[in-house]
């Protein structure tokens, strides 16, 4: 199984010295090729730290993170910027389409930005459309369609350019218990037909459950870790309530 992300010895600190916050307190863990990770914690416990520090969008103060076998925190600025076009996907909780694109120029907004060759555009969209089944969406604007499928649409901007990395912050936390399910599915069918790599933070039970592997997070350090295997996943949400009356917080049993 091919490593996708290391994370090693990574400490994060806010603030001056005479009033310094420890975010990420000396944190490891790896993720392989295929594996579908959920991070849960509950709020001001560092999982939103952890998942800005691996997308780039923040950086450690100490440690590495390797991605693909490279050291993310040696990259420079315009470096960065080549690395998340081609290694990263991203699914935010508020979607961050843009609002003036049909759905359809959305999605290729990515591919775009990427230098995909023109030649190959509409078949990339089309087959990324036809896994989270929103083909009759693609020529609609983002305001003519529900809150599940502008969140389809955004995974589809996320997977499009295949990449190594498929980051997910709180993807439900914006749609109701249908949406959410059907989101969920896909990320499923994602994960096991095109064997994507799925990091996805997320403070809900019923979310988590569909993740193969979970991180828990508080006060900054990882404080257990559950994986499903063989047990179904009322089984596996059964287990994630246990540990969610271990670690206290606002996270979300149902």
């Amino acid at each position: 199984m091919k490593n996708i992300l290391t994370i090693k010895n990574i400490e994060k600190y806010y603030g001056t010295k005479a009033n310094v916050f420890k975010a990420i307190d000396n944190v490891s863990f790896s993720v392989d090729s295929g594996d579908f990770v959920g991070i849960m914690g509950p709020s001001g416990s560092g999982k939103t730290t952890l998942l800005n520090c691996i997308s780039t969008i923040d950086s450690v103060t100490t440690g590495n993170i390797f991605i693909n076998d490279r050291d993310i925190t040696r990259l420079k600025s315009k470096e960065l910027e080549k690395f998340r076009q081609n290694e990263l996907g991203f699914i935010f909780q508020d979607f961050n389409l843009l609002d003036t694109l049909t759905a359809y120029e959305n999605i290729a907004l990515s591919l775009t930005i990427k230098g995909t060759k023109t030649s190959k555009v509409d078949s990339k969209i089309r087959e990324a459309a036809q896994l989270l089944e929103i083909e009759d969406t693609l020529g609609s604007y983002p305001y003519q369609l529900s809150g599940g499928q502008q969140q389809r649409v955004a995974a589809a901007r996320a997977i499009v350019t295949n990449p190594s990395l498929l980051l997910a912050d709180e993807p439900t936390g914006a749609l109701d218990s249908k949406s959410a399910r059907l989101l969920l599915e896909k990320f499923e069918s994602l994960n096991r037909e095109l064997n994507a790599t799925i990091l996805m933070v997320t403070h809900d039970a019923y979310t988590a459950s569909y993740a193969d592997r979970i991180l828990f997070i508080k006060d900054g350090k990882l404080f257990t870790e559950l994986i499903k295997g063989q047990d179904s996943r009322k089984s596996f949400f059964n287990q994630i309530l246990e540990v969610i009356s271990l670690i206290g917080g606002d996270i979300d049993a149902f």
